[in-house]
């Protein structure tokens, strides 16, 4: 039992601080995939839990039951226009058909909005009502992305209309591409003598077609959607993970309709309703699990040595923060190319977490300034200060002196005097390292 217990310690131990001290660096390819997989995971549990995903998911629930019917709207309008709105309506319900029993009366209630919105003053104020419920949605999206990828900013108005309307005119053509290549295989394909030989493929093919159409579609959802940049490896990571549950639980949700018979005796007709918002509801907890997943897999190097970072001791991170300046110092001094925080992080085998923060705070105070490379797309550090000016003594007695000081207004004379000893100490300290440049050290 107490070997269970030391087993289970070591675990413990091994996820909460060890797996993180090890960076990539040390690890050969199949253990630094192994720790990356294993990273990810922990990365995004955990911010699932600590974002409330949960609660994000609800509140993206109820922006789709308002948003669902212009948006259908939107897509077969655009169908229309090309000639294919029928194949549009069966794609549509061949993608939803875990809400059979739904499709019919939202269909019903697409055709009215349309009829609706092709005569009198109405089409004004139903296409401005039509247009406005995308964009909302489109935004509460986009607003539950970037707080899982911590971008304060979202995009301009016109930039989220051009983007996401964009991307509706693109979606009916990749219904009918997809449509026409499940067509291909079932009709054109099976007439074929080569049917017999290829048919385990054909069969295969057939089965992971609407797996390969999810992964395409959720890895661009989560290049596209964040107002960050998002590496297509890390969103391909997200979007095969999102993908594969999405499709599993659409199977998952078809069979077990046999077993939720019960709530057709309870509900009447109105069981469809809940179970509805069940789909939905699950249906977003699984995209935003992959943002999660997205995030975690491109971000984990941010987390490496975090409870180290987080408990890390004033003298430790004097020296790395001397250090740190030391290296963009000497990069001017011998006139290289400005140096970023990834260059140090990697270069030095220092975590980045600690590094942006050190040179975050070397920038709040002035000693070091940051530039856009417009090449690299990178930001870049140099000197904001004279290096031959830039003592030891200068450096402390700008991170020290930066905030507020003075503030208390009752009068101490015990106070006033001890303070005032403190800064005699420290003048005496800096006696030894004013003359010390930091590019000399």
């Amino acid at each position: 039992m107490s070997k269970m217990i030391l087993l289970i310690q070591r675990m413990f131990n091994f996820i909460r601080f060890d797996i993180w001290r090890i960076t990539e660096y040390e690890l050969s390819k199949t253990r630094k995939f192994a720790y990356r997989s294993i990273k990810t995971l922990i990365l995004a549990v955990r911010g699932f839990v600590a974002e409330d995903l949960n609660v994000k998911a609800s509140a993206l629930t109820y922006s789709i039951l308002f948003a669902i019917v212009p948006l259908f709207a939107l897509i077969i309008a655009i169908g229309k226009g090309f000639g294919v709105e029928k194949l549009i309506e069966d794609s549509l319900q061949g993608t939803f058909i875990g809400q059979a029993n739904m499709i019919p009366p939202v269909m019903g209630f697409v055709e009215r909005y349309l009829e609706s919105t092709q005569g009198g003053i109405f089409i004004g104020i139903g296409l401005a009502v039509l247009f406005w419920s995308v964009m909302n949605f489109f935004m509460q999206v986009e607003s539950a992305f970037n707080k899982i990828w911590q971008v304060k900013k979202s995009r301009s108005i016109l930039s989220q209309f051009t983007t996401y309307f964009s991307a509706i005119l693109i979606l009916p053509l990749f219904i009918v591409l997809s449509s026409g290549i499940s067509i291909f295989i079932n009709t054109a394909l099976s007439q074929s003598f080569l049917y017999d030989i290829l048919s385990p493929l054909v069969r295969f093919s057939v089965i992971i077609a609407p797996f390969f159409i999810n992964w395409i579609m959720f890895t661009i959802m989560y290049m596209v959607i964040p107002n960050t940049r998002v590496r297509f490896f890390n969103a391909m990571v997200a979007g095969v993970v999102a993908g594969t549950a999405f499709q599993v639980f659409q199977m998952l949700y078809i069979h077990g309709q046999v077993y939720l018979s019960r709530y057709n005796v309870v509900y009447g007709s109105f069981a469809a309703v809940p179970l509805l918002l069940l789909w939905l509801q699950i249906s977003c907890l699984i995209v935003l699990l992959g943002a999660e997943i997205s995030y975690a897999s491109q971000n984990i190097q941010n987390f490496e040595y975090e409870m180290d970072t987080n408990n890390i001791s004033t003298r430790y991170k004097n020296f790395l923060t001397l250090f740190i300046t030391h290296i963009v110092v000497k990069q001017f001094e011998e006139q290289k190319p400005p140096i970023s925080s990834e260059d140090i992080a990697i270069q030095y085998k220092l975590p980045i977490r600690i590094v942006n923060q050190i040179l975050t705070k070397l920038i709040e105070v002035s000693v070091l300034t940051e530039v856009h490379n417009e090449v690299s797309k990178t930001k870049i550090v140099q000197p904001a200060i004279d290096i031959n000016q830039l003592t030891v003594s200068l450096l402390y007695s700008k991170l020290e002196n930066y905030g507020s000081e003075l503030f208390l207004s009752n009068k101490n004379e015990l106070l006033d005097s001890f303070w005032q000893k403190t800064l005699d100490l420290k003048k005496q300290e800096e006696l030894v390292t004013e003359k010390i440049l930091v590019k000399d050290i």
